[in-house]
């Protein structure tokens, strides 16, 4: 079983190496992801460029995507350590290319690169958690891991405004290349233990196309104003995803393990949950818009609205990850997400006044608890989904693929759930108050059938840990 272990543990001499580099390798990612968007108009004062204004986060995602679905090839050609420091190198010298950039051109370049080594840390944060971590303290590690997106959310956009307003944006992008020097110094000996034991299989080029297809399509949609463009990105983008589906269920060369379409297995439902949770949780991107507009929020007070969801999310996360009966926080997370969002959206439709926001902020903090409840349990079901009972039986390929198939799934459902964001919005037209109705009534009915498939999906999580 996954759980079992305690924070102690974690903490030990022999294991607090491997966490500190795994959470900070997730951490740099994670925060260059929201850094971004609150320096972004800074920049393109500084260095042009406004009719590409969408583009830098459109071509970091997408890279991420692209190379998180890679991360078991990696690992079964390169050295866990090697690997790593390869990854640390690829981000910091995107991030050093961002931050010497005179030119839109220059920076769209940084953010690829930045988006090759930042999907590979951040696919190779949950990869290395079987090969580094002993298994009972897989939701544990998970459960730190994760917590860096909460914190990168407060992090981030602080960081990046006040550099911005401070004129010093480039230095938001000095700071993730000093960060990537000081993982990069403890990874020898941190991840010296740790190896991914497999041989590298054939290239999954039909994968990687079909899913870097659909992530750049959800990129593209996401940012549409017109809700048949949205609407219609979309539709394209599920067709891709589908192909890519079918294409994995027969392919050798694949990056889903097999054990995702067996029959009467688990795995296909906790990847599911998985998308459906860390999908709605698109929602804080729009949360401080809708303050404003329809709230009459100040930027500030709107911002900290944003941040809700996230803090539950973390919140959620700690306490979870010390549960002894890790399917039932599976089954009550989900549920909790719905009643949040469910609380808002009805909020939306019969509220106004000073009391509305305050309800918001209820129904995101619990929303987020929800997410964090479940999702450690959930990303160690999977992280351990392609193993068998016994060792004669055991595919360490195929571990590895499920391992690091959390983290492409997660990127997925962050770009499904911007684009489905942005279509929504639009829904409305140009009444805020008729966009935010529509854009969390859309997300309350998607976390309900997470709560729907709460389910099957906890039948692959320990009873006990």
């Amino acid at each position: 079983m996954a759980g079992g272990g305690t924070w102690a543990q974690l903490a030990a001499p022999q294991h607090r190496g491997a966490v500190a580099v795994l959470a900070g390798g997730t951490l740099a990612f994670a925060v260059d992801t929201y850094v971004t968007a609150s320096l972004l108009p800074s920049a393109v004062a500084e260095i042009g460029g406004e009719a590409f204004y969408a583009w830098p986060t459109t071509l970091f995602l997408l890279a991420a995507v692209v190379t998180s679905s890679l991360v078991s090839r990696v690992l079964a050609t390169v050295p866990a350590g090697r690997a790593y420091l390869i990854a640390l190198a690829v981000f910091a010298a995107g991030a050093l290319i961002g931050a010497l950039a005179g030119s839109m051109a220059v920076f769209l370049v940084g953010r690829l690169v930045q988006g090759v080594g930042g999907g590979l840390l951040a696919g190779m944060g949950y990869a290395l958690i079987r090969v580094s971590l002993p298994r009972r303290l897989w939701t544990r590690g998970s459960a730190v891991i994760a917590a860096m997106w909460g914190i990168a959310l407060i992090v981030g956009p602080g960081l990046g405004g006040v550099l911005a307003g401070a004129g010093q944006w480039r230095w938001a992008f000095g700071v993730l290349v000093v960060a990537s020097l000081a993982i990069a110094a403890i990874v020898p000996s941190a991840l010296h233990r740790a190896r991914a034991r497999i041989a590298p299989g054939p290239f999954p080029l039909g994968s990687v196309l079909l899913v870097g297809a659909a992530a750049a399509v959800l990129s593209v949609c996401g940012l549409a104003a017109d809700v048949r463009v949205a609407g219609g990105g979309l539709l394209l983008a599920a067709v891709l995803l589908v192909l890519f589906f079918r294409h994995e269920r027969h392919t050798t060369a694949a990056v889903l393990p097999r054990a995702t379409f067996d029959r009467g297995s688990p795995l296909r439902w906790l990847y599911g949950l998985s998308a459906v949770l860390v999908g709605v949780s698109g929602l804080e991107a729009f949360v401080p818009l809708v303050g404003q507009r329809v709230a009459g929020l100040a930027p500030v007070a709107a911002g900290f609205l944003g941040v809700a969801l996230g803090a539950g999310w973390v919140a959620g996360e700690m306490v979870s990850a010390s549960a002894h009966r890790p399917r039932g926080r599976v089954l009550v997370g989900p549920a909790m997400l719905a009643l949040g969002t469910v609380l808002v959206a009805v909020t939306l439709l019969v509220i106004d006044g000073p009391l509305a926001p305050v309800l918001w902020a209820v129904g995101l903090v619990a929303g987020g608890v929800g997410i964090g409840t479940a999702w450690p349990h959930l990303a160690a079901a999977s992280i351990g989904g392609a193993e068998p009972d016994t060792d004669e039986e055991r595919d360490e390929g195929e571990a590895d693929k499920a391992s690091a198939a959390v983290t492409t799934v997660q990127m997925l459902a962050t770009s499904v759930g911007t684009a489905l964001g942005g279509a929504s919005l639009a829904l409305g037209g140009a009444d805020p108050t008729a966009s935010a109705r529509w854009l969390f009534a859309v997300f309350a009915v998607v976390a309900v059938l997470g709560a729907l498939m709460s389910r099957p999906a906890s039948r692959g999580v320990p009873a006990d840990a």
